[in-house]
C-alpha cells in the first residue's frame, strides 16, 4: 500500500531518534506516547476474538526506538497496524497541535457546502455526523461492512456517479481500504478523511484526492490515557482533546 509506505518514509528518520514510552491497547482505542512528549491514538481494529491471544509473537516496544514499531505500519496484522498508526499520530503530535480546531464540524460543512439535498456518501457509520447531515437536509448513503450496512457494489456505484461529498472513516487506513475506496470515487466528489485515527499530515495523502483531514489531538494526556484504558469511545476521548482539521485544497 502506497499510503503505508508514505507514512513510514515520512517519519523514518525521526523514529530513529525517538523512543516509545508507552503503548496502551484499549478495547475502543489504542494510545502511544513517545519520549519527545508526543501522544497519538488510533481505533483499536480487530475482528473476531477467537482466543485469549491477539498477536502471535510478543514484542515489547516500550523503551525501544520508535522505528521498531513504525515498521509495523506495513503489517497485515490489524493490531500491529493499529499501534503503528497511533505511533504515527504521536510522532506528528507537535504539528497536529498547531492546526485549527473545528469542534462542531462547522468548517467542514461550510467548506463542502453541505445543505439541502447535498448527496453525501459516508464510509463508516458516524451516527452523530450522519444525524447532523440529515438535519441539514442532506441525502446520506452509508456503508459499514463490519456492521452489515449496505452493499459494497451498490455503494461504489453511488460513490462514482451520485455522490457530491464523501465522508470516509480513517479506520479505512487500518483495514487497508483507503486507496481502494478512492479508486471508486468520482472526480468531482469532495472528500474528507475523518476520525481520531486520522494522521494530520498533508504530504502523506498527496497521491489521493483528499480535500480535508479531520482528526483528534489529545490535550489532557492523562485523562485520554485513562479513557483508553477504560475502553470508552470517541465522545469521551474528545472531551480531553481538540477536533482539528487540515484543508488540503
Amino acid at each position: 500500500m502506497e499510503l503505508d509506505d508514505r507514512m513510514y518514509r515520512f517519519f523514518e528518520a525521526k523514529a530513529q531518534d525517538v523512543l516509545v514510552e508507552q503503548v496502551t491497547l484499549g478495547l475502543g482505542y489504542t494510545a502511544v506516547t513517545t519520549s519527545d512528549g508526543g501522544i497519538g491514538i488510533a481505533y483499536t481494529y480487530f475482528t473476531n476474538k477467537g482466543s485469549c491471544t491477539f498477536v502471535n509473537r510478543y514484542e515489547d516496544f516500550e523503551g525501544k526506538p520508535a522505528l521498531e514499531l513504525l515498521e509495523k505500519i506495513k503489517s497485515p496484522h490489524p493490531l500491529e497496524k493499529t499501534m503503528a498508526v497511533a505511533l504515527v499520530n504521536a510522532l506528528n503530535y507537535r504539528h497536529a497541535l498547531s492546526l485549527p480546531e473545528d469542534r462542531e464540524n462547522k468548517v467542514l460543512f461550510e467548506s463542502f457546502r453541505i445543505g439541502e439535498k447535498t448527496r453525501v456518501a459516508m464510509v463508516g457509520d458516524f451516527a452523530p455526523v450522519a444525524r447532523i447531515l440529515k438535519e441539514k437536509g442532506a441525502l446520506v448513503e452509508v456503508i459499514d461492512i463490519a456492521r452489515g450496512i449496505g452493499s459494497r457494489e451498490d455503494f461504489y456505484g453511488k460513490l462514482r456517479d451520485w455522490a457530491q461529498v464523501m465522508v470516509l472513516t480513517s479506520t479505512s487506513i487500518l483495514n487497508n481500504t483507503t486507496e481502494e475506496i478512492f479508486q471508486h470515487t468520482g472526480s468531482e466528489v469532495k472528500t474528507v478523511l475523518l476520525g481520531p485515527s486520522t494522521p494530520m499530515i498533508a504530504e502523506v495523502f498527496s497521491h489521493l484526492p483528499v480535500h480535508m483531514l479531520a482528526g483528534t489531538v489529545p490535550i489532557d494526556k492523562d485523562k485520554v490515557l485513562k479513557a483508553v484504558r477504560h475502553g470508552v469511545g470517541t465522545r469521551v476521548i474528545q472531551r480531553f482533546s481538540r477536533k482539528s482539521y487540515l484543508s488540503l485544497t
